[in-house]
């Protein structure tokens, strides 16, 4: 992935200096015009005040109203000698204001600091206060800008009539100046939230650096997108367990691996998970082990990686693998063997039958024809060496029990068919009927072999028990073995990797030994495929030392259903099929 020309954190940095300069201007900018804003309010409350005080002065009142009834104005010496001129300037100083200007009715400036403007008219508007009413200002007149106040001065002997006004003004100089002391506070104030900004602003810099471990937000992304793509499009359980301690990652698969909800958050100390799973992730375990276990009714293979990210501990993440599948693979694969030798043998036999009637047929033998037929129907035409194998009427167990048959003679060991056996429907479930018929027979062959009886053999009954939503098939499997050790729990002969000393080793098949290198697994095996089925694998008998041994019986419903009308003689008319 291309990088940035500046990193994500970088940027943040500078957007949030960029964030907490404008904050402070701003700040600033707002409280200098508030600042502003109230010095000019003082000011002008100032200059009123003053204004009234000179307006409401008698001597000024008489004076103006003495000079407005004359003919004319009188000259500006005479004015700036005047009591009038006098008194203004009196009252300017004492207040230190910036000008203290006094005009007649019409205008004419009979007061102002500066004595060459006297008798001329003032430079503002004079209206509003010749009118009667008071007025504040902000402007520029002939001294500059300034902020005052306009008071009418009345005759003295009168409340309404106005003979001149009063005008009076601070220099806005002077604010300015006044606004300058007061900003200074405002600057260390904004320089001190601008540092302190500056510093946050690279703290969280760093921690974000930390917390993203210097990845990109694209880089993020796209490792979100891939997590979630990974996690829920595989198979495989993943568990992620933080440097913390603590579950960060419980995909979909793990959850129904294991048969637990989303422990995401949990300690690992304290989950709900076999303890083998743990004790992959200690400081001593080696990374390449792994275990096989049986967790939430299934056969699973465990292992656990160390996760490192530019050698930072970021813990461990443990894979579940469900080796399920694999077994039930195995069978099948093994039923599909079973199967075709049984096709084999049954091709040569039914070639030797066939040669025996067109011989017969040639010779004109043609009642010993009928009566080789009627026997062959009534035996069925294979001869496996099982016993009693003709009640199973089922062509799919009658063949693959004696291919079992075929199998257990080769090791020495007579494998026969119990007299309850009764199968009255059709197999329709041929996967995990070979499944689990399978295992309980290759372990009591194996129980068989290793056993210290002389006579060697397996007994199998088979009942199916009809419904209306599928026959449940029992199984009943007895072998010539010495059976299970004394005080053996019946439950732990359906754990993963379960021997006995003085018992058989019980192995999911001979193919499945061979295949995975372990032992034990086919009894799991079949218990969880029986019990997903609402069925179950159990222990009947344990057995004794010198025969009989142990005796194991499965259920599994929803397996058969009801035999067709009509085939009443299903091994025939399969064979001619």
């Amino acid at each position: 992935m291309p990088r940035l020309a500046m990193r994500f954190s970088t940027q943040t940095l500078l957007l949030q200096l960029g964030v907490v300069l404008l904050v402070v201007l701003l700040s600033g900018a707002v409280h200098a015009w508030l600042v502003s804003g109230r010095i000019g309010n003082e000011a002008e409350n100032q200059a009123l005040t003053l204004a009234r005080t000179v307006a409401s002065d008698p001597g000024i009142r008489s004076a103006v109203e003495a000079i407005s009834k004359e003919e004319g104005t009188p000259p500006a010496p005479v004015l700036a000698a005047g009591p009038v001129q006098a008194a203004a300037e009196a009252a300017r100083l004492r207040t230190g204001a910036f000008f203290v200007a006094i005009t007649d009715e019409t205008g004419l400036r009979l007061a102002h600091p500066d004595p060459a403007l006297l008798g001329e008219h003032v430079s503002t508007d004079p209206s509003v206060a010749l009118a009667g009413r008071e007025e504040t200002t902000r402007n520029t007149g002939t001294l500059g800008p300034s902020a005052g106040a306009k008071v009418p001065i009345y005759a003295p002997e009168s409340s309404t009539t106005v003979v001149g006004i009063v005008s009076v003004g601070y220099s806005m100089e002077s604010l300015g100046q006044s606004l300058a002391r007061d900003i200074v506070p405002i600057v260390l104030t904004a320089g001190g939230a601008l540092l302190t900004g500056v510093l946050a602003s690279f703290l969280l810099r760093r921690r974000l650096q930390r917390l993203t471990l210097g990845l990109e937000p694209e880089e993020i992304s796209t490792l979100v997108h891939d997590q979630v793509a990974v996690l829920q499009g595989v198979d495989d359980g993943v568990i992620g367990v933080s440097s913390n301690g603590r579950i960060s990652v419980f995909n979909a698969a793990a959850q129904r691996l294991l048969e637990q909800p989303d422990l995401s958050g949990t300690p690992w100390a304290d989950a709900p998970v076999p303890g083998q799973l743990k004790a992959l992730t200690r400081p001593d375990a080696a990374e390449a082990d792994a275990i096989a276990l049986v967790a939430g009714g299934s056969v699973l293979v465990a292992s656990a990686r160390k996760a490192l990210h530019r050698s930072e501990d970021l813990g461990w993440v443990v894979m579940l693998r469900d080796r399920t599948e694999l077994q039930q693979l195995t069978r099948q694969l093994d039923a599909v063997g079973t199967m075709s030798t049984a096709l084999r043998a049954q091709r040569h036999e039914f070639a030797n039958q066939l040669h025996t009637i067109a011989g017969l047929m040639s010779i004109g033998q043609h009642q010993q024809v009928h009566d080789y037929l009627a026997g062959l129907v009534a035996k069925g035409p294979l001869k496996f060496p099982v016993d009693q194998a003709e009640l199973l009427q089922d062509p799919y167990l009658q063949a693959f029990v004696g291919a079992k048959g075929v199998e257990a003679d080769e090791r020495g060991v007579t494998l026969r068919i119990g007299p309850e056996t009764l199968v009255r429907g059709q197999v329709t479930e041929p996967q995990d009927v070979t499944t689990v018929l399978g295992n309980l027979i290759d372990n009591a062959v194996n129980a068989a072999v290793a056993g210290s009886s002389p006579e060697r053999w397996v007994e199998l009954e088979v009942l199916d028990e009809p419904h209306d939503d599928g026959g449940t098939l029992h199984i009943v499997v007895a072998d010539s073995g010495d059976g299970l050790a004394a005080g053996t729990d019946p439950e732990v002969v359906f754990a993963e990797g379960f021997t006995t000393a003085a018992g058989p080793v019980l192995v999911a098949s001979a193919a499945a030994a061979g295949t995975s290198g372990g032992q034990g697994l086919g009894l799991a095996l079949a218990r969880k495929l029986a019990r997903r089925r609402g069925g179950d694998v159990r222990l009947l008998e344990p057995g004794t030392t010198g025969g009989p041994g142990a005796v194991f019986m499965a259920s599994l419903p929803r397996t058969t259903a009801g035999t067709p009308s009509g085939t009443t003689d299903l091994a025939g008319e399969d064979n001619d099929a």
